[in-house]
């Protein structure tokens, strides 16, 4: 009888203890996961007065709240959009909330090796400085779009006219020095293969998918090559 008690004791116990294992999993998950959903935050309190940022693909999402955090901190800013009514709203909106109202908007298509190169000529000759450029604006799987230049339109927008830009602007960065060039990426590099034969799908079946991992791989190429030239 002892034994049989002993034994039923001991799986009740045993079972109590997976059943408060696994609410306290499930508890850290879900903390985990708020977390993830919330994102990160900054918690540095460095000033920015003085100091100018260019960020593209500002009007919404990561690139509008990025724009409201440096403006918060005192920066100029610059919104580098290509709908300039939508931006302008975004603008005044983060002007009345940090109380900057150094915050102003320029025209970029970057979809238009024209648009780039003629932004990068009306910046350089309008701005003393660039301390910060944020390579931010990009499009995601979307159907096989054809830009004006012949590039397929995820590589040209990700990618291509963000090098270009950033080539262009590269004196004014290296004039303001110590500066900083951040592109933004994504997971989704550590899937894509850049397919240098057949770079706009031209050949291959197009990949909404593929071809957006394929850009922000050269996003992530691009960087590293663009640090170890710069150390140099």
């Amino acid at each position: 009888m002892f034994n049989i008690n002993f034994e039923f004791n001991i799986k009740i116990q045993i079972s109590v203890w997976l059943l408060q294992l696994s609410a306290s999993d499930v508890f850290a998950g879900v903390v985990v996961l708020r977390k993830w959903i919330a994102g990160g935050v900054c918690r540095s309190l460095v000033r920015l007065d003085g100091k100018t940022v260019l960020v593209t693909g500002a009007n919404t999402g990561i690139g509008k709240e990025t724009c409201r955090d440096l403006a918060g901190r005192g920066a100029r800013v610059v919104m580098a959009c290509r709908d300039l009514p939508r931006a302008e709203r975004a603008a005044e909106e983060i002007r009345r909330s940090t109380g900057n109202g150094n915050v102003v908007i320029r025209h970029l298509d970057l979809a238009s090796i024209y648009s780039v190169t003629q932004f990068a000529k009306d910046f350089l000759g309008s701005e003393d400085r660039l301390d910060i450029l944020i390579n931010n604006a990009g499009v995601m799987m979307c159907p096989r779009w054809i830009t004006e230049d012949g590039f397929e339109t995820q590589m040209a927008v990700n990618h291509l006219g963000h090098f270009l830009l950033t080539n262009l602007l590269l004196p004014m960065l290296k004039s303001s020095a110590p500066s900083r060039v951040i592109n933004v990426s994504s997971i989704a590099h550590q899937g894509g293969h850049i397919d240098f034969d057949d770079l706009f799908f031209s050949r291959k079946t197009y990949s909404p998918l593929e071809s957006y991992r394929q850009s922000k791989l050269a996003n992530v190429l691009f960087t590293r090559e663009l640090a170890r030239r710069l150390r140099g």
